[in-house]
């Protein structure tokens, strides 16, 4: 394992403590036609070392900062030609890995993170499993079911096409630097759910708009889709306390009224 002490960059926060490391790895389950790994944001490759121990798959790195990238291609030939000096979000994972079905991992820098989750959401279809550290606070929203303050537009966006599980608590001091939150592990599990069974674009403006005005009634929150009769009973509740389901119907029942 590195010696190299990292730099902080991104509001990354360098995991430098090998049992969770390992733990994080071990927590990919690699569903059916998966057989590529993605990694975000690896540093100096301390979940990195842990992946190429196992030949069952493919691993690929992505990472923005040129220093991290040089620290990786010297220390860890088994990634000749997979290490993508790249910035994540500007980036079409189909143009990347053509018909390849994606399993994504990394510690994810806080200030991005749930921006890596609207990518990932955006890649859906290709995008499999996800295996991520980040803040707890985000972590536990995004596992978060209705009916909490915590739970919310990526919650609600996530869980429609996603099994998601809160799988553990990272404390400070195994990071360089220690930040000054508590971090967590979640894992993310293509579910069944192909396509919603509704107009997809339209129910993602539903959600965000219902959770807009989150303290108001949704007869409230989506005037802005000018319905002509708001009187169901759906309409007296707020955002947070639907699930997929009723976001769903929601969806269906604007869309037959506008």
């Amino acid at each position: 394992m590195s010696t190299v002490r990292p730099k902080k960059h991104l509001g990354q926060h360098f995991l430098a403590d090998p049992n969770i490391a390992r733990n994080i790895v071990g927590a990919l389950r690699l569903p059916d036609g998966v057989g590529e790994v993605l990694e975000i944001g690896p540093g100096m490759g301390v979940l990195t070392q842990y992946l190429l121990a196992n030949k069952a798959y493919q691993t690929s790195v992505i990472e923005i900062d040129q220093e991290s990238v040089d620290y990786l291609n010297q220390h860890y030939p088994a990634l000749h030609g997979r290490v993508l000096l790249a910035d994540l979000l500007r980036q079409d994972l189909e143009k990347l890995f053509p018909n390849t079905p994606l399993s994504i991992i990394g510690n994810f820098p806080y200030n991005i993170s749930t921006q890596i989750f609207f990518k990932v959401l955006d890649h859906r279809q290709q995008v499999r499993e996800v295996v991520g550290m980040l803040q707890k606070e985000v972590a536990e929203r995004l596992a978060e079911g209705p009916g909490s303050k915590a739970y919310g537009i990526l919650s609600v966006l996530l869980q429609a096409y996603y099994d998601v599980e809160f799988l553990f608590t990272v404390p400070p001091h195994v990071f360089v630097p220690p930040p000054k939150v508590l971090s967590a592990v979640i894992r993310l599990t293509r579910n069944a759910t192909e396509k919603l069974d509704c107009d997809e674009a339209l129910f993602f403006k539903v959600v965000k708009q219902a959770f807009s005005t989150r303290r108001k009634t949704l007869r409230n929150a989506l005037r802005i889709f000018g319905l002509p009769d708001m009187t169901a009973p759906i309409f007296d509740q707020r955002a947070e306390q639907l699930g997929v389901a009723e976001f769903v119907g929601l969806t269906n029942l604007i869309a037959a009224n506008r």
